[in-house]
């Protein structure tokens, strides 16, 4: 398909997607283009294989599996058939078993994988940004802390103005405009970690709204997916929503700098996740049950989130389930170039092997 027609079919798909997941009550607003990134060339074609593997969940880590996908089916001919539908979608189908492997950005507690039979591994680490659509403000000119973010959502601070934003931003021209919230309508682990990271930040937060794929909002406009907010946040004028960052830069959306646990202001990139990454102690997770938001570290991006995929330990298909894996395992040992384009953060050699060490140990195929 030409580049014009991929767009237009995009457009038309985000259109429907955004119009579709308005919750009740929610202030309506105006569809806007917000195109997923494309997928990547592939390599030279090996042995072919005919298998479809069928996957669903999360938005977040749907730009990297695009990619994965695409360069893996070319080469070895397996199709992978992902549902980009969020993460509470994507744990409700695997629990129901309608397809091969879930997906999600909220890790399950082992309590909550030994009751439903499954194993949880991770597959790439990103990062959740804030992202505005404000007069005059470019892509990591505005500087947000957790607590200003908070106190948005929460709609005590209203206009982008307020004197509590312009104290972290001198010099930066900020207007008198009113300040349209933008949240996620669908069950989320983008919102997950969103909500999980204000409430370390904010005791407010915590009280009033807590954490979870889907809260109670004080405030704002529902979005479905990542996309669903990235269009939006396009749209509204002085909106702010949070997506992942290869929507925001594949849509050249402004996003804004944070201040990080060390008191530091960093910018979103593959190094800034990378360094929250390092502080996770892996091997102590059980099941790999780990969030690493507000991770410690000089050079920490706050919002660093971790993907997993969700895949019963004893499956009623093993040849799909081994099909899944290989393609994982492709992924995980192969997949780097895809994942540094997107920024996303490849796991490390380390976490790969126990990774690999527990598929041998949990998945009986």
């Amino acid at each position: 398909m030409n580049t014009p027609a991929r767009l237009a079919v995009l457009s038309l798909a985000i259109a429907l997607s955004v119009a579709a997941c308005k919750p009740a009550g929610d202030t309506q607003a105006p569809a806007a283009d917000a195109a997923k990134p494309a997928a990547s060339e592939a390599p030279t074609a090996g042995d072919k294989v005919s298998v479809e593997i069928t996957g669903a969940g999360a938005t977040f880590i749907y730009p990297l599996l695009s990619k994965w996908s695409d360069v893996y089916h070319k080469s070895t001919g397996a199709k992978i058939n992902y549902q980009s539908i969020g993460s509470g979608g994507g744990i409700a189908q695997i629990k129901a078993g309608t397809v091969d492997f879930g997906s999600s950005d909220k890790p399950l507690t082992s309590e909550e994988l030994a009751a439903t039979g499954l194993g949880q591994f991770p597959s790439a680490i990103g990062g959740v940004v804030p992202v505005v659509n404000v007069e005059g403000i470019k892509a990591g000119q505005l500087r947000l802390t957790g607590a200003l973010i908070a106190d948005i959502y929460l709609g005590k601070i209203t206009t982008w103005n307020d004197a509590a934003i312009a104290a972290v931003n001198p010099g930066v021209t900020l207007p008198a405009t009113k300040i349209n919230v933008v949240k996620r309508s669908d069950g989320s682990g983008t919102t997950f970690n969103f909500v999980n990271y204000l409430s370390k930040v904010s005791p407010e937060w915590k009280t009033k709204v807590g954490e979870g794929t889907s809260v109670n909002w004080p405030t704002g406009i529902g979005g479905k997916g990542n996309e669903g907010v990235a269009a939006y946040v396009k749209q509204i004028k002085g909106s702010i929503g949070y997506v992942e960052l290869a929507y925001a830069t594949e849509n050249n959306m402004a996003y804004a700098a944070m201040q990080n646990a060390a008191g530091n202001w960093v910018q979103p990139s593959v190094e800034s996740f990378q360094a929250a990454a390092a502080t996770a102690d892996w091997a102590s997770a059980k099941d790999f049950s780990l969030v690493i938001t507000n991770a410690p570290g000089a050079d920490a991006w706050p919002l660093t989130a971790t993907n997993f995929i969700l895949m019963y330990k004893q499956p009623k298909d093993a040849a799909r389930s081994k099909a899944a894996l290989d393609f994982f395992k492709w992924s995980l040992e192969s997949g780097q170039p895809q994942a540094q384009e997107l920024h996303y953060v490849p796991l490390p050699a380390d976490l790969v092997k126990q990774v690999e060490a527990y598929w041998a140990a949990e998945i009986k195929l």
